[in-house]
C-alpha cells in the first residue's frame, strides 16, 4: 500500500496524452491507497503505471470475479494482505483449504521475481496476523455457531429449500415461539416446536396461528430431520459467535484475517453460503453507523456468492440488498468473489463500486451470452472488452474502482501484484497450533446445550402424558366403583325379588294343634274360665259356696 503519487505521472509529459497516460492519469490517488499492479496496454506490461484503489473506497463494496484458474484467490490474497497492512481488519471464506497460507511467509521463487520485475514490486515474504474459524467445529478452527432465533426464518428457509409459502409458515412458527417463550437455540428446539404443533396436543394452537397449515407445518418437520440427517446439526447452538470478534487487530496494529475455513461443508454449499449472510447480517445489526470513514472497519469477502443466489426467494434477494446497501454506513465493505457478474442480482450488482474482473472463456453459446453481458457492465472503455476478456492470462484482470472524489475510474487491464504470503494452505499440525492457541478457543470450543424449547416441550408433554395417565386412572376407577354399584343394587333387586316368590313353608305340629278348632274351642273355655277367676280375685267377690 502507497500514499504517493505515480511518478511516471509527475514526469510532465509534452504533446497530448494516449490512452495508457490516460487510465493512468485516473489511479494518482494521493491518498493511502492499495497497490494492485501495473497497467497492460497493448499486450504490453507498464510498470510505471501503476493501477490503485484508495483505501476508503474499500468501504464501498466490489466484486472479484473470473472462469476457475484465472487468479481470483490470488487477487484475495493480494487485497487482504495490503488491508491488514493498512490496519483493516479482513474477512476471508476459505473454500477451497489454500488461503490459511496468509499467515505464514510467501517463499521466493523465479516466477515470484519476474512477476515483481514487471509491475515494479518489491517483494518480501510476509506473513499476517490470522485467526482461524470453522463451521461447527466441522474441520480447523475455532467453531462458529448461530442459535436458530439469530438464523432466522428468512435464511432457515433458505437452507431448507423451503418454496415462499412454506417461508412464511415458517415466520409464523419462529413468532409463535417467541411469544411463547421457547428458544430456539439449536434444530432440535425449532423441530420440536413444529412436531408440537402438529400433534394432536398442538393442533388447538396451530389453529391460533394464522395462515399456517397442518400440510404446510409437516413439509418443514420433514425438510428439517432430512436436515438434520445431514449432520447440519453442529452448526447451530450456543455459544453463538459474536461477530464483533472480526473487527480486532494484532498488537502490532495490523489488521486480524479471519480465516473461515470451509474445505469440510464443501458438500454443504447452501449452507455456508447463507451461513456467510447470517455473519454479514449480524455485523449489520450489532454495529453502530460510522459513515463514511477514511478506512474500513472491516472488509468482508464473500466468496462463491453465486450459491447464495440461487434459487432465492424474492424477500431473501431483499434481505441481501438491503444489507449491502446500509451496511456501507455502518464501516464495513463487502466484495463478493464469482465467476461472473451475472450471478449477482442487478439490485446488487449496483452497489457495488470495485469491479476487478479476471479472464472469461467462451467455449458455448451460454459463455458468449455471459462475456457479452459482462462487458456491458463495465463503464465506456479504451479496450475491446469482449475480446480482451478471453485473452487474459492467470494473474491479470480488467479493473475499475471508484476514486477518491466516489467517481468510476477508467477501465485498466492490469498486471497483478505477486501475494507476499505463502500461496497455498498452512500445515496442517501448524494450522491446528494456530487454532488451539487462539484466546478464542476456550470461549467457543465447547457446545453448551441449556434448557430451552426441547427441553421445555419434551418436560410438557411428560406432564401431560401423566397427567393424562392419572385421569385415565381416576375414571377407570370410577368406572369400576359404579359398576360395582351397580352390580350391588342387581343383587339386593335380584334378592328381593326371590324372597316375594318363594313358596310357604309346610306348618310344624305344635302350629298344626295351635291352629285347629278343637283347641281354638278349648282355649276359648279355658279362658272363660281363668277370666272369671281373675276377675273375682280382682274386685272382690266371694266364690259361691256349695
Amino acid at each position: 500500500m502507497s500514499e504517493s503519487t505515480d511518478p511516471a505521472l509527475a514526469e510532465g509529459r509534452t504533446g497530448p496524452p494516449g490512452p495508457a497516460e490516460e487510465i493512468a492519469a485516473g489511479y494518482a490517488f494521493t491518498g493511502p491507497a492499495l497497490d494492485l499492479g501495473a497497467l497492460l496496454w497493448d499486450d504490453v506490461c507498464l510498470p510505471d503505471r501503476q493501477i490503485r484503489i484508495p483505501l476508503a473506497m474499500l468501504g464501498r463494496h466490489g466484486l472479484v470475479a473470473g472462469a476457475t484458474g484465472t487468479g481470483k484467490t490470488k487477487t484475495l490474497q493480494l487485497i487482504t494482505e495490503q488491508l491488514s497492512a493498512g490496519g483493516v481488519p479482513v474477512f476471508l471464506a476459505d473454500v477451497k483449504g489454500d488461503l490459511s497460507g496468509i499467515s505464514a511467509p510467501g517463499t521466493a521463487g523465479d516466477r515470484i521475481d519476474e512477476r515483481a520485475r514487471d509491475v515494479a514490486q518489491s517483494w518480501e515474504p510476509t506473513g499476517y496476523p490470522c485467526a482461524f474459524y470453522s463451521l461447527g467445529g466441522i474441520g480447523p478452527g475455532v467453531p462458529l455457531r448461530s442459535t436458530v432465533t439469530s438464523f432466522g426464518p428468512v435464511l432457515m428457509s433458505k437452507v431448507l429449500e423451503l418454496n415462499q409459502t412454506q417461508e412464511q409458515s415458517l415466520g409464523l412458527i419462529f413468532h409463535y415461539a417467541d411469544t411463547k417463550g421457547l428458544e430456539l437455540i439449536d434444530l432440535k428446539d425449532l423441530r420440536a416446536v413444529v412436531a408440537f404443533l402438529v400433534s394432536d396436543q398442538g393442533k388447538p394452537e396451530l389453529k391460533r396461528i394464522g395462515g399456517l397449515s397442518t400440510v404446510t407445518a409437516g413439509v418443514i418437520l420433514r425438510a428439517l430431520t432430512a436436515f438434520e440427517q445431514q449432520g447440519a446439526s453442529e452448526f447451530f447452538g450456543e455459544p453463538e459467535f459474536d461477530t464483533g470478534e472480526f473487527l480486532r487487530t494484532a498488537a502490532d496494529g495490523r489488521g486480524l484475517v479471519s480465516v473461515l475455513e470451509l474445505p469440510a461443508v464443501q458438500d454443504k454449499p447452501q449452507l455456508f453460503s447463507t451461513f456467510l449472510m447470517w455473519l454479514l447480517a449480524d455485523l449489520y445489526n450489532d454495529l453502530p453507523e460510522v459513515g463514511d470513514l477514511e478506512k474500513p472497519r472491516l472488509v468482508f469477502f464473500f466468496d462463491e456468492a453465486h450459491l447464495l443466489f440461487s434459487g432465492a426467494s424474492k424477500a431473501f434477494l431483499a434481505s441481501i440488498t438491503q444489507t449491502v446497501r446500509l451496511i456501507r454506513s455502518k464501516g464495513v465493505g463487502v466484495f463478493f468473489v464469482t465467476q461472473t457478474p451475472k450471478d449477482v442480482p442487478s439490485d446488487v450488482l449496483a452497489q457495488l463500486g470495485n469491479r476487478v474482473q479476471h479472464a472469461l472463456r467462451a467455449f458455448t453459446p451460454d459463455d458468449a451470452k455471459a462475456l457479452k453481458a459482462t462487458a456491458k457492465t463495465f463503464p465506456h472503455s479504451a479496450y475491446d472488452l469482449e475480446e480482451l476478456l478471453t485473452r487474459l492470462g492467470t494473474g491479470e484482470a480488467v479493473i475499475t474502482v471508484l476514486s477518491e472524489r466516489g467517481a468510476p475510474t477508467p477501465v485498466a487491464a492490469t498486471r497483478l501484484r505477486a501475494p507476499q504470503s505463502l500461496m497455498g494452505p498452512l500445515a496442517a499440525a501448524d494450522l491446528e497450533q494456530a487454532v488451539k492457541s487462539s484466546p478464542l478457543w476456550s470461549r467457543y470450543a465447547e457446545p453448551v446445550d441449556r434448557e430451552s424449547a426441547y427441553e421445555k416441550i419434551s418436560a410438557e408433554q411428560v406432564a401431560a402424558e401423566a397427567r393424562a395417565e392419572a385421569a385415565a386412572a381416576a375414571a377407570e376407577a370410577e368406572k369400576e366403583a359404579k359398576a360395582a354399584e351397580k352390580e350391588a343394587k342387581a343383587a339386593q333387586k335380584e334378592a328381593a325379588r326371590a324372597a316375594r316368590s318363594a313358596p310357604e313353608p309346610d306348618p310344624s305340629l305344635a302350629e298344626q294343634v295351635v291352629g285347629s278348632g278343637l283347641f281354638r274351642s278349648l282355649a276359648r273355655s279355658i279362658g272363660t274360665q281363668l277370666g272369671r277367676e281373675i276377675s273375682r280375685s280382682i274386685f272382690g267377690t266371694a266364690r259361691r259356696r256349695r
